[in-house]
């Protein structure tokens, strides 16, 4: 599966960057495979181990920060491994055709 989540602490001011890191240095860690951007940090891997990425995420959020908000988007193909990978190699193919 592939989720894109987004998790935004609320009650520590407008800058938000020092709680956010945390929750991408426990995605990273995690060793699945995964991206950050400017609004998402996707995810890849076996839903357990990726819903259990986002809760630890999560967390490490709310130890910092007295609340927490999340959006999740997930795509669900069982057996598709790379999909992260294939996915945007598709699109690129269509838009060097012309």
């Amino acid at each position: 599966m592939i989720v894109a989540f987004s998790v935004t602490p609320l009650g520590v001011g407008e800058d938000v960057g020092r709680p956010v890191a945390e929750a991408v240095r426990v995605i990273r860690a995690s060793g699945l495979r995964n991206e950050t951007s400017a609004m998402f940090t996707t995810i890849e891997g076996e839903w357990d181990e990726v819903m259990a990425v986002v809760k630890r995420a999560t967390d490490a959020v709310l130890a910092v920060a007295p609340r927490a908000s999340f959006v999740l988007k997930a795509d669900v193909r069982p057996g598709v491994t790379d999909a992260m990978t294939s996915k945007v190699d598709s699109v690129e193919r269509y838009l060097a055709e012309g």
